[in-house]
C-alpha cells in the first residue's frame, strides 16, 4: 500500500488538508471531508514534501488574487472515466463556469451528465482541479465537498467579488518549521 504525506494549511475557507505521494499531489482536502469521498492508503501527518510546500505557497498565491493557474504536479487516483473528468476541469479557465452537461460533452459522452456529476464530486484535488467552477444546467450552485458557501465565496474571489474572503489579508502556512505570511497586494 503506498504511502502520503500530509499538511494542514490554514485558509479563507478553512483548513486545508494537502496529500502527496512520490508521483505528485493526490488530494487537497476540507476540514469535514467524508473519509468515504477520497480514500487513501497510510497518510502520515506533517511530512515535509517539496510538492506539500509548493502546494501551500500557490494556494497562498489563489486566495491572494495573485495566481490564475496551478503548476504544481497531479497524481489524480480515480477510474479511466473520473481521470477524463478531473482533467476535464483543468481546462476550464479562472472565473469561467461550466455546466455538467458542458463537461460530458468535453469529454466525449454527452449522455453521461450524471456521471459527471458523481466523478466531480468525488475530485480529490479541490480548488487546484476546480471542480467549484461546475454548476447546474442553469447555473445554479449545486454539491460541492467543501460546501455550498465555500463554492460561492471561491466563484466569488474568481470573480474580482472578494466575496466573504475580502477581508482576509493572509494565509499562513509552515516550511518546515520557518512560518511564512504572504499578503493581498
Amino acid at each position: 500500500m503506498e504511502k502520503y504525506g500530509s499538511k494542514v494549511i490554514g485558509s479563507p475557507v478553512g483548513p486545508l488538508k494537502r496529500v502527496a505521494s512520490g508521483e505528485g499531489l493526490v488530494a487537497i482536502l476540507w476540514k469535514h471531508d467524508n473519509p468515504r469521498r477520497v480514500r487513501l492508503g497510510n497518510v502520515v501527518e506533517d511530512q515535509p514534501h517539496s510538492i506539500l510546500l509548493g502546494t501551500g505557497r500557490q494556494l497562498a498565491e489563489y486566495f491572494a488574487g495573485q495566481r490564475k493557474v496551478f503548476t504544481v504536479k497531479l497524481a489524480f487516483a480515480g477510474t479511466e472515466f473520473q481521470r477524463r473528468v478531473w482533467t476535464a476541469l483543468l481546462t476550464i479557465p479562472y472565473g469561467e463556469r461550466r455546466s455538467y452537461g458542458e463537461i460530458a460533452k468535453q469529454i466525449g459522452d454527452p449522455a453521461a451528465v450524471r456521471a459527471v456529476g458523481a466523478a466531480n464530486g468525488r475530485n480529490p484535488i479541490s480548488i487546484i482541479a476546480p471542480c467549484h467552477r461546475v454548476v447546474g444546467s442553469t447555473g445554479k450552485l449545486t454539491g460541492f465537498a467543501g460546501g455550498l458557501q465555500v463554492k460561492a465565496q471561491l466563484l466569488a474571489l474568481e470573480a474580482g467579488e472578494g466575496g466573504n474572503l475580502t477581508g482576509w489579508n493572509h494565509l499562513t502556512f509552515r516550511r518546515e518549521n520557518v512560518r511564512t505570511t504572504m499578503h493581498n497586494a
